[in-house]
């Protein structure tokens, strides 16, 4: 029976690599000399820090902006709450997302099932996989999560006819 697995599993060699990048722009950047400003990672978390809260708001948008370049979807980040740390510094926290969670693959399966497709759609731990009886039915599928899913970049796996 014909399958694919929805997922959402970003490019970590990727992010580091962007991390990388951003840390080396703020480091020579004349507007962040002599500042705390820096970009961490650890993981899957990135911590960004800075002397001001305007400051920070440009150290994300120079690692956004690296990520862009290397093709890692801004929604893969989940932006924490900037939070003040000693003095008036403050730190931001910035998760990758990887796994889809459980709101979003009820989200998909409702999405495959009131699409009126013969499709069924199961989660399997953080992937949710479509199964049906027609090839044309599954690219339909993933046109139409394409479409309607906007709040995580997707990607479709394990093609199986």
């Amino acid at each position: 029976m014909p399958s694919f697995d929805t997922v959402l599993e970003p490019d970590l060699v990727e992010v580091r690599n962007a991390c990388e990048q951003a840390a080396k722009e703020i480091a020579t950047r004349f507007d962040f000399k002599g500042s705390s400003a820096q970009v961490q990672q650890d993981d899957k978390t990135l911590t960004l820090t800075a002397d001001s809260e305007f400051q920070l708001g440009q150290v994300r948008d120079v690692l956004l902006a690296k990520a862009a370049k290397r093709k890692i979807d801004p929604r893969f980040f989940d932006m924490g709450k900037i939070e003040k740390i000693s003095g008036d510094k403050v730190r931001q926290a910035l998760t990758v997302k990887a796994g889809i969670g459980q709101e979003l693959a009820k989200k998909i399966t409702a999405a495959i099932k009131n699409s009126k497709l013969k499709l069924t759609a199961s989660i399997q731990g953080e992937t949710v996989r479509v199964s049906g009886a027609k090839r044309d039915d599954l690219q339909a599928a993933i046109a139409l999560l394409r479409k309607d899913i906007t709040e995580a970049p997707l990607s479709f796996t394990n093609f199986r006819d």
